[in-house]
């Protein structure tokens, strides 16, 4: 009879091993490889179980593991916990100890030994893959599995993390990758009734029992015959897995599992919900971490690119492909209609393409799919690595997925959809791009993307997650971030882009204004060639200059002269002809009203070269004010809408949102600049860069003085100077004071004129002012200034000696004051306040005059 040879079992080996450590040990030095000493290194926890290939300079100083450093005050720092996020870590897990070392311990020392290896464990893998090898240790089971618990709370269902784990397989044996996964609906089969009913299941026979599934018998050709299944719970006592272990053996035989096995399963899987507890915790916040640094990059990203919509369109969709790992991103934009008539149910916005007034979708109103037209559409596939196409016009009307971001944009919902091609909301439609390319669409996520003002200015779509699974919850929450960032991102860019068109478009606006507002050649020729009477005839050097004999084209020579005898032709080496251009494109940028208009602004200018000359204030300016306040003279009002400054206020008019103090003022001034900017216009031209300088901070600062509340701040300084003595005027500060006085007493000296032009010019400014107050009961329900109502014209002698005693008396006495050649001016104040005065008291219903 043969001899048989003796079977020898692992188990045996692994003893005999063991208890000959001298004769392992030789073995081990003799005939080792490098291979298997790096396998030992990395299974006792020295090498990260990830460094395949590593070298000795991967060893830690000590097998210490990530969970204890958590554990442990001060011992984790920034950089580790990025490098564990970023699967970079040096560190690993708390390695398990061999079997047979397991095998001598006592019952209570395997116990903390076994508790010890799940308590510190992190990673959800490697803690289920212990949680089952120190089961099957504990109760003597083949083999074992664990399912978590995942979906939302309608619709739980259980997936196999780790499948037929045995005391010495690895974890990469049998971790199951979302590819192969087993899912199990709760409540069905074992481990769904386990996870429904939180019962203990304990099977003698499993082929006995219906609930048991044999389809993976049939496929791997093991024979189960008892199970133990039990819930794993959590703190608050909710189900969070079920952890099954299959085939009690002793030897080769199969037993059930005992009252002890259940006790030790029971108790063991207590501190096991602990640990998948605070282990899913982890993998929670380093998700977050994770979804942080993505918006924190995507917001950089996005904020960082605002010139290009399809640029950031196009950043936008790679992020949101690697952020949910999916095959195709689309993004829909939404077309802007113009608004037929104002609707309070739609929030008015300003165009981004070249429409005023555009019509959003907001959160109040709601529009039918139909009536849902994209401007445009980006896709992406995963294939096409990072480049964009536009979807046709074809594809923007006909296909699915936009009839399913129409229906979006329509309901505002987010669909989920796990099978587009069965999901009977959405017709199929033939012929289009998104068919003929060949992509098979199965599940999408799309949601809508707002504004900062909640108003829907496109959707996003993606399409079939790499996984083949659909999108979870999870997916949702994160992409519903990212689409804020995404709304932002898009609204910025588009707005950017509407104020560049915007921008394009005044630009084109005022380089057609200034043809048509500036003086053409045959004016300009006019005047150049013109005979300039002399000042004497003019009757220039007058402080009763009266400027009504002049015709129109006589104001511009007049004008002229006093250029020349100033000498600032000379002076500042002016152009004539840029000088005559410029007056006439001045003179043609004064609206027609009744007072404010060209001839006010040349009244106010002969005013001030009479102050020069016959009022011999000439040397007390440098030639560069001179010439600053000839021009802001002949500026001053340019294009005033015979409406004073707090008219702007109450319309809420364009000037006033620009301006908030001296609305008009400051308009003048700009207008002026604007004038001086066009071309063949710039006076100033042959000026260097200091004085170009300063002429136009002295142009600005009298402008601005003509505002009347300006003058009543500054009227004190003034007076205090004046009472003083001071004659001399050095310091800029004292100067820019007395240049800004100069500006009010020429701005109002029709006040001192011979009475006959006072009254003339009184009239001219009562009417413009009744205008004002017209349109202010007429479309303003407002009652206006008793000095702007018509209904009280028989006040305004009255009111006249109240503006001359208010703001004339005291500044021409002042201005007397400080210098004698200018009393005449308080002379013919005074003598008109008389004029005044008595015309009241003669006739106090007069209504021949009004302010002047």
């Amino acid at each position: 009879m043969a001899a048989t040879t003796p079977q020898v079992t692992r188990e045996a080996v692994e003893y005999y091993l063991s208890s000959n450590l001298e004769f392992t040990s030789n073995w081990i030095v003799n005939n080792a490889t490098d291979d298997m000493i790096h396998q030992w290194k990395v299974r006792r926890g020295w090498l990260a179980t990830h460094s395949a290939g590593g070298h000795d300079s991967d060893l830690l100083d000590s097998p210490t593991d990530f969970p204890s450093m958590l554990s442990s005050k001060n011992s984790i720092t920034e950089n580790m916990f990025k490098n564990y996020i970023s699967g970079n870590r040096k560190f690993t897990p708390r390695p398990r100890k061999m079997l047979t070392s397991l095998r001598q311990m006592s019952e209570r020392e395997l116990f903390m030994e076994l508790i010890r290896d799940i308590a510190n464990e992190l990673d959800v893998n490697v803690l289920c893959h212990k949680i089952l090898a120190n089961v099957s240790t504990l109760t003597n089971s083949d083999r074992g599995s664990l399912f978590l618990a995942r979906g939302s709370k309608n619709n739980r269902y259980l997936v196999s993390k780790l499948f037929d784990v045995t005391e010495s397989s690895t974890l990469e044996d049998t971790l199951q990758n979302e590819e192969n996964e087993i899912r199990v609906p709760v409540g069905k089969g074992i481990a769904g009734h386990v996870a429904l009913t939180k019962e203990t299941v304990n099977i003698k026979n499993a082929y006995e029992d219906p609930r048991f599934n044999n389809e993976v018998d049939l496929k791997t050709g093991y024979k189960t015959h008892s199970i133990l299944c039990m819930p794993i719970l959590n703190y608050e006592g909710d189900v969070i897995g079920v952890a099954q272990i299959i085939n009690k053996r002793t030897g080769d035989e199969v037993h059930e599992f005992t009252e002890d096995d259940v006790e030790v399963f029971k108790n063991y899987l207590t501190f096991c919900g602990i640990g998948i507890t605070n282990a899913q915790l982890f993998e929670l916040s380093v998700e977050e971490y994770k979804r942080n640094q993505m918006l924190l990059k995507l917001a950089r990203g996005i904020f960082e690119e605002q010139s290009s919509l399809e640029k950031l369109v196009q950043k936008i969709m790679i992020e949101a492909q690697e952020l949910l790992r999916c095959e195709r991103c689309s993004v829909y934009l939404i077309e802007e209609e113009v608004a037929e008539e104002q609707d309070p149910k739609y929030l008015k916005r300003g165009s981004v393409t070249s429409m005023p007034e555009i019509e959003l979708i907001s959160t109040n109103g709601r529009k039918e799919p139909k009536d849902i037209v994209f401007a445009k559409a980006f896709d992406l596939f995963m294939k096409d690595k990072g480049t964009i196409r536009l979807l046709s016009e074809k594809d923007l009307v006909n296909s699915k997925n936009a009839e399913i971001a129409r229906y979006v944009a329509s309901t505002h919902e987010t669909l989920n959809i796990s099978d587009v091609q069965s999901d009977t909301r959405f017709s199929r439609q033939e012929g289009t791009e998104e068919e003929e390319d060949g992509f098979q669409l199965q599940n999408m996520l799309c949601m809508p993307i707002y504004n900062s003002q909640h108003c829907i200015i496109g959707i996003t779509q993606l399409m079939n997650k790499m996984n083949k699974h659909p999108f979870y919850e999870r997916d949702m929450n994160m992409f519903e971030a990212f689409a804020i960032f995404c709304g932002l991102g898009i609204h910025n860019t588009q707005m950017y882009e509407n104020a560049v068109k915007l921008s394009a478009k005044q630009s084109v606006a005022l380089e057609v204004l200034s043809y048509h507002a500036m003086a053409s050649k045959e004016e300009t020729a006019a005047l150049k060639n013109s005979h300039i009477p002399s000042a004497k005839k003019l009757n220039l050097y007058s402080f009763d200059f009266d400027d009504l004999p002049l015709g129109e084209d006589l104001t511009l020579q007049a004008t002229i002269r006093m250029f020349l005898e100033l000498d600032l032709v000379n002076k500042f080496h002016l152009s004539y002809e840029v000088l005559c251009r410029w007056l006439c494109s001045v003179r043609k940028n004064y609206r027609p009203v009744t007072y404010h208009n060209w001839r006010h602004a040349f009244n106010v200018a002969q005013t001030m070269f009479t102050m020069f000359t016959t009022g011999k204030m000439r040397n007390m300016l440098t030639d560069l004010e001179v010439i600053g306040l000839i021009v802001a003279c002949l500026c001053h009002d340019l294009d005033h809408r015979g409406t004073n400054n707090a008219f702007q206020l109450k319309v809420d008019s364009p000037l006033a949102v620009l301006y908030s103090t001296s609305t008009m003022e400051h308009h003048h001034f700009d207008h002026s600049i604007l004038i001086l900017n066009s071309e063949g216009n710039n006076i100033f031209e042959n000026l260097s860069p200091e004085d170009y300088r300063k002429v136009i901070k002295i142009l600005e600062s009298a402008i601005l003085a003509t505002d009347l509340a300006l003058y009543f701040k500054k009227r004190g300084n003034f007076q205090t100077l004046v009472e003083r003595g001071e004659k001399k005027f050095v310091t800029e500060e004292k100067k820019e004071l007395l240049r800004n006085m100069m500006m009010t007493a020429c701005d109002v000296s029709a006040i001192t004129k011979p009475w006959p032009i006072q009254q003339r010019v009184a009239k001219l400014v009562a009417s413009e002012f009744f205008e004002q107050g017209d349109i202010e009961k007429s479309q303003l329900n407002l009652k206006p200034h008793a000095m702007m109502d018509r209904e009280k014209e028989d006040e305004l002698p009255k009111m006249q000696v109240g503006f001359i005693d208010a703001i004339c008396m005291p500044l021409y006495k002042l201005m007397a004051d400080f210098w004698e050649p200018l009393n005449v001016m308080l002379e013919g104040c005074e003598g008109n306040r008389r004029n005044w005065k008595q015309k009241h008291v003669e006739n106090p219903h007069n209504s021949d005059a009004g302010p002047a």
